[in-house]
């Protein structure tokens, strides 16, 4: 029996590696410098949530070097990959699922600097976007509901599937009637886009992160069949660190029936990473 053969095997559809450093050192231009975080200690936290696949998404601060995704995937057949593509790279898109890669990360976020040094723009998303369906890839968009409205329309006409990162970048201050939160959640609707159940990032200025609850509920309720967990590990320039064991808790806690729980950690990955 394969490693994908394991009944009932849960997801953890967002995490990134580094190093180590001394096989795989980080680029050169670089927004941030993170401490090693490799693939054993994934494995090993893997194994702690009780999940037997992964989702490792390339990090900006490794550039155009995809050596460490594809060295992770080709050794590990339960893990699947997100690469960083931009027009002109010479990553071949065509050749890409046969070593466990499904997707290709873009981001448009709100505000100054908001794209990292080695991150792929909105426009190279809708430049490469035909290339992508060709090639059977998805597109992950790391955004917010700041910028989400401007761009839903395009987003929709799209040939490819769109996996939004962070539950859309919520404003927990805002509520879940803010125009920007409402747009997520009718693109949601469509079923042609996909959101990652990760709270966390949006609730780290909240006094309580029970105030998160109402958002990924009005998504379930919107469209259960769409939605994946990640636990976002190593938790990047997130002081304390948070605990992913906790992090899969409340995301359970908030689902408020298992079957919903089962089918975001099981199924619904199954068909959006196989």
């Amino acid at each position: 029996m394969s490693e994908f053969d394991a009944a009932g095997a849960g997801w953890d559809c967002h995490a990134h590696l580094f190093g180590p450093y001394d096989q795989f050192p980080l680029a050169a231009e670089r927004n941030y410098t993170p401490p090693e975080a490799i693939e054993s200690n994934y494995l090993a936290l893997l194994a702690r949530l009780g999940l037997a696949h992964g989702v490792l998404v390339h990090p900006s601060a490794y550039g155009k070097d995809h050596t460490l995704l594809l060295s992770a995937l080709a050794a590990r057949p339960s893990l699947r990959g997100v690469v960083v593509v931009q027009p002109g790279d010479e990553l071949a898109l065509h050749d890409l699922r046969d070593h466990g890669v499904r997707g290709a990360r873009f981001s448009h976020r709100s505000g100054p600097g908001s794209n990292f040094a080695g991150s792929a723009s909105f426009d190279d998303l809708l430049e490469l976007a035909p290339a992508l369906a060709d090639a059977g890839l998805h597109a992950e968009l790391w955004t917010d509901c700041k910028a989400l409205p401007a761009i839903a329309s395009k987003l929709l006409a799209l040939p490819v599937p769109i996996v939004i990162d962070h539950m859309g970048g919520f404003d927990v201050n805002a509520g879940t009637d803010e125009p920007g939160f409402r747009a997520l959640l009718e693109l949601l609707a469509s079923g042609r886009i996909w959101v990652k159940l990760c709270a966390y990032r949006n609730l780290l200025g909240a006094p309580d992160w029970q105030a998160g609850r109402a958002f990924q509920r009005r998504m379930i309720e919107t469209n259960p069949e769409r939605l994946v967990w990640g636990s976002d590990w190593p938790h990047l320039r997130v002081t304390p660190t948070p605990n992913a064991a906790q992090l899969l808790s409340m995301f359970r806690d908030w689902a408020g029936d298992e079957a919903i729980a089962s089918q975001v950690l099981r199924a619904n990955p199954e068909r959006l990473y196989r």
